[in-house]
C-alpha cells in the first residue's frame, strides 16, 4: 500500500472512531475524470478530513505558513502535507497567489480532483460568506463537475487559537455534482459570478449555515487571496 493510502486509511479510521464522523452522499462522487470539490471551511483540519473521507485523492491548497514553522514542527508539517497532497501557497505574495488556480487547473487537466474553498479562508464566526469566483473559472475553463460539500462541526475540534484537538463529532455531506458549460477563455465576469452563487447556494443547503453577503477575510492578511477562492 502506498504512503498516501496508508495515511488516508489511518486518518479515516480516526475520523470514524475517535470523532465518530457522519458522512453522507459519497455515492454522488464521480469515480473518474476531473472533479472540483467545493466546500465550506470552518477549521484548519477540513482539508485533511475531506482528503481522507473522499473516495478519490483530493489535492488542496494551504497557507505556506503552516510548513514554514521552524524546527521539528515545520519539518513534520511539510512532510505531512506532501503525503496527503496539500500544496503550500504563500498568500502574502501576489505572484504566488496568482499561481494558485493554475495549480488547480493542472490537476484537473490531468484528470485529478482539486479541492477549493470558495470563501477563501475559514469562517471564524460560523457564517457562510460570499464565494469568490475562482471556483467558477475552473469549472468553466475545464468543464469539470463541481461536487459541493457541506461540513458541520469541525470548528469545535480545534477552535481558532487552540492547540489541542478535541474528539468532537462532525458531519460531512456530499452533494450531487453540478455541471456548467465549458467556456474556456470565453467566460465572462457576470457568468462566473452567477455560477459561483449557484455553488454557494448548494453548499449552504448542505451545511445549514446562515449566510453573509460579504467576502471573508483572514485576520493575518489585509486581503485574502482571490485566487484561492
Amino acid at each position: 500500500m502506498k504512503a498516501y493510502e496508508l495515511a488516508q486509511a489511518g486518518i479515516t479510521g480516526l475520523c470514524k472512531t475517535v470523532f465518530r464522523a457522519r458522512v453522507t452522499g459519497l455515492e454522488n462522487f464521480p469515480m473518474e475524470g476531473p472533479v472540483i470539490v467545493a466546500s465550506n471551511h470552518l477549521a484548519f483540519l477540513d482539508s485533511v478530513i475531506i482528503s481522507a473521507l473522499m473516495p478519490r485523492r483530493v489535492a488542496f491548497l494551504a497557507k505556506a505558513e503552516y510548513v514554514n514553522s521552524p524546527g521539528l514542527r515545520g519539518r513534520f508539517m511539510k512532510r505531512f502535507f506532501e503525503l496527503i497532497d496539500i500544496i503550500p501557497v504563500n498568500r502574502s505574495d501576489q505572484a504566488e497567489r496568482l499561481k494558485a488556480l493554475d495549480i488547480g487547473l493542472e490537476r484537473l487537466e490531468q484528470g485529478g480532483v482539486f479541492g477549493i474553498y470558495p470563501e477563501g479562508t475559514r469562517s471564524r464566526d460560523g457564517f457562510l460568506y460570499r464565494g469568490k469566483v475562482g471556483v467558477a473559472w475552473l469549472a468553466h475553463k475545464t468543464g469539470a463537475p463541481v461536487v459541493p460539500v457541506g461540513i458541520i462541526g469541525t470548528e469545535r475540534i480545534q477552535p481558532p487559537g487552540a492547540r489541542l484537538i478535541r474528539p468532537v463529532r462532525f458531519t460531512v455531506r456530499v452533494g450531487e455534482p453540478l455541471t456548467f458549460e465549458t467556456l474556456g477563455d470565453q467566460q465572462t465576469g457576470p457568468r462566473r459570478r452567477q455560477t459561483t452563487d449557484v455553488i454557494m447556494d448548494r453548499i449552504a443547503a448542505l451545511s445549514g449555515q446562515a449566510r453573509k453577503n460579504d467576502y471573508n477575510t483572514s485576520p493575518s492578511l489585509d486581503k485574502d487571496a482571490g485566487t484561492l477562492a
